[in-house]
């Protein structure tokens, strides 16, 4: 029953490096190669470990005698075509590093696959603090404020570059994102339906029919969390933005939605807010977050309620390809069936954030 299983520790259990397992073990002589002749000032040898995070894309800390690096690399094996996107992070980060807005310095990008098995990059390593409970447990208030602080308005700054002025004007198409994602996502979920679930067919049909105008196209991160972030060891500030991989052209309100969505999340010990006291925590409030965003940025006040029903849609879209590869066979761990069971009520919050922002009852 929801509720009565223990939490999970991320913090303890994401939060720093394990030695390479046998299977992500890489040919340290080829890489060495590689390093010596692509990434500015390297001098071997290479010492390295793999980050315990779970990352899409397996992620190790490369140590040399004088500079440490993080090589981010796609799983070994056969692919989806546009899943595992190293390429599109390192051009992301390659992009915004120069502008200093705070991403890891990247030194090179390897396609070919032969030099460790798949295709990777290199980047600089932030040393800081990496943070997963929403919560903040071990902050006193006036920090959790600092920090929920940092991370809009470090979003909102992500939101205001221009992105054919720093060499990303063909990152993406830049106009009808929400319209875009909604016939993918509903396309997605008719090849994966397993029942009928009125309360979708409902959404699938006003959802196009009402999405606000795109007053700014912008970068959006696509996954903007607390814990895809490295705030500094003493200051309540950002100083790396991580995991690019679904980052592109869009509208920006779609991406501070989704992060606007912890505050609807149950607290479980990653990003959720909801059923915490945030007043008492010091943490800002969803009306306090969006002023401060808007604030920041200019654009009008976003229909929140609207924004929220498409982002939960557009997870249980996600869930529900999931579901049907567990009924399949084809995904069988606990992990993903517990997953799978999220698509009723995930349809279920997305219809009732949809009657919030108007939809007729």
């Amino acid at each position: 029953m929801a509720g009565t299983e223990p939490q999970i520790d991320y913090q303890k259990e994401m939060v720093g490096t394990i030695d390479v397992p046998e299977n992500d073990r890489l040919d340290l002589d080829r890489l060495t190669a590689w390093f010596a002749a692509n990434v500015e000032g390297f001098a071997g040898p290479i010492s390295y470990s793999k980050f315990k995070g779970g990352q899409s894309n397996p992620t190790y800390r490369i140590d040399t005698p004088s500079t440490s690096y993080v090589l981010r690399r796609q799983p070994f094996g056969k692919l989806l075509p546009s899943a595992h996107a190293v390429d599109r992070e390192y051009a992301a980060m390659t992009a915004l590093y120069p502008t200093g807005f705070p991403v890891p310095r990247t030194y090179g990008l390897c396609e070919d696959a032969g030099v460790i098995g798949a295709k990777f990059f290199v980047m600089s390593l932030a040393e800081g603090r990496s943070l997963w409970n929403g919560a903040l447990p071990d902050c006193p208030p006036d920090q959790r404020r600092e920090i929920y602080h940092a991370m809009i308005d470090t979003m909102a700054d992500l939101h205001l570059k221009k992105p054919a002025e720093i060499g990303l004007g063909s990152f993406g198409r830049p106009d009808d994102y929400c319209a875009r994602q909604i016939a993918r996502w509903t396309n997605q979920y008719r090849l994966s339906e397993t029942e009928v679930i009125p309360e979708m067919d409902r959404l699938i049909e006003w959802l196009p029919q009402t999405i606000p105008p795109q007053h700014e196209s912008s970068i959006v991160h696509g996954d903007y969390r607390l814990d895809n972030m490295i705030f500094h060891a003493h200051e309540n500030r950002v100083i790396a933005v991580l995991d690019w991989e679904l980052s592109t052209l869009g509208d920006p309100i779609a991406d501070f939605s989704y992060l606007m969505l912890n505050w609807h999340n149950p607290a479980d010990g990653r990003a959720g807010l909801l059923g915490l006291d945030i007043g008492a925590l010091g943490i800002p409030s969803q009306d306090e977050a969006v002023e401060r965003y808007v604030a920041r940025t200019g654009y009008p006040v976003p229909p929140m309620d609207w924004y929220f029903s498409y982002n939960l849609f557009r997870l249980a879209g996600i869930m529900q390809g999931i579901k049907k590869r567990v009924i399949d066979g084809t995904a069988s761990s606990a992990h993903a069936r517990q997953m799978s069971e999220r698509v009723v009520p995930l349809v279920q919050r997305a219809h009732e954030f949809a009657l919030a922002a108007g939809m007729p009852r």
